[in-house]
């Protein structure tokens, strides 16, 4: 699958454009701020109903601007496919598929595989552990719908049996089976969307661990452990035993919403130890295991989105990543640099047979 064409309208310091791509190797290079990264972000939120940087809608909207419109025409096997998202302030977004509007945006989710790479995935070292589970989900969600259905099914059961964890607490009162109604269906969707993040980290690792190696040429060893309070004990019975203190604090302290990622280079998290350069092919590596993953279950090669990806890298992880980048193993990508260098050099590598460059100025886009 790959997008043949982006319209946009008034999102983020976007104006207007409507921008015709290659197959393979679309670049845009410009400074820093000036809505490189803008354009990638319509491409993420034609794949995911959403910004990258999840903020709400009335937030990519254009400064003084009350709306905003992004449409992308998409070739799947010879077959078109139209995708539509329309915001303006004080009404519902609109999402629609070859004219036809969602009911729910989850059965979108999926439908148009993709994975982004950029500055903002050092959250995953950086941040708390709700980033790492985004991540496993992001990615699970994108081949399995039942998974997406579960998790979503999970937060409504947790976010319940929150607001009746204070219910009790604020009229001094507890009912265990209007508790356990909740507890079920936490039960049976997190032991579901536990064993799905199982195989699908036992399944990654390897790769991940490939593409470090071949990035950093087999110096160093990365490793990702699974942490989840499912692993040892069953959950029915750290509910049960965690009434007290869920009652005491007034919410759900056990369960899959708790698990986390450790992610290490040697046998240390990288969070403490990892330089700059370690901690950027750490992701890069990460998300390249993520394209491979979604690849192999759906038989469809993801769009690949690379914002800024050299920066802090070495000349020779750079000239690794280069090479991965040129492969075949990819479909459609876009890659945004403030360097002209980085990006010759991946067309000379590609063969320089199909591609397109952009120049992004102040929300214009002009091809060179």
């Amino acid at each position: 699958m790959f997008i043949r064409n982006l319209a946009v309208v008034n999102y983020k310091n976007l104006i207007q454009a409507d921008l015709q791509f290659s197959s393979k190797l679309n670049c845009f290079i410009g400074n820093n701020g000036v809505g490189k990264t803008n354009l990638l972000d319509c491409l993420y939120y034609l794949s995911f109903c959403k910004s990258c940087f999840n903020l709400p809608d009335s937030q990519n909207v254009r400064h003084r601007e009350d709306f905003f419109v992004i449409q992308g025409k998409y070739e799947n096997s010879g077959e078109s496919e139209d995708i539509y998202c329309g915001f303006k302030s004080g009404h519902k977004k609109i999402f629609r598929r070859n004219k036809k509007e969602y009911e729910r945006l989850s059965d979108h989710i999926g439908l148009v595989p993709l994975v982004m790479i950029s500055p903002a995935d050092s959250v995953l070292i950086q941040g708390g552990s709700e980033e790492r589970r985004r991540f496993m989900d992001s990615v699970i969600s994108q081949y399995d719908r039942q998974y997406l259905d579960w998790l979503l099914k999970y937060n409504r059961a947790l976010l319940q049996r929150n607001n009746l964890l204070k219910f009790f607490a604020a009229n001094h009162q507890f009912d265990a089976d209007s508790l356990d109604v909740w507890n079920e269906q936490l039960i049976f969707t997190g032991e579901k969307i536990y064993q799905k993040r199982v195989e699908f980290l036992s399944e990654l690792l390897p790769v991940f661990q490939k593409y470090y190696d071949f990035i950093c040429q087999g110096n160093e060893k990365v490793n990702l452990e699974y942490q989840s309070q499912l692993k040892d004990l069953d959950f029915r019975r750290l509910l049960q035993e965690s009434v007290s203190k869920d009652s005491a604090l007034q919410y759900t302290t056990v369960g899959i919403h708790k698990d986390d990622l450790d992610l290490k280079i040697g046998d240390n998290p990288i969070k403490k130890l990892g330089s700059q350069g370690q901690n950027k092919t750490y992701l890069i590596s990460l998300k390249f295991a993520q394209f491979d993953f979604i690849q192999s279950v759906n038989k469809l090669k993801p769009i690949l989105l690379l914002d800024d990806i050299f920066d802090k890298l070495d000349s020779s992880r750079v000239g690794q990543i280069v090479k991965l980048v040129s492969d075949n193993n990819f479909g459609q990508i876009f890659i945004t640099d403030t360097n002209r260098e980085h990006l010759d050099g991946i067309i000379r590598e590609a063969g320089g047979s199909d591609y397109k460059i952009f120049m992004v100025s102040a929300g214009q886009i002009a091809i060179v």
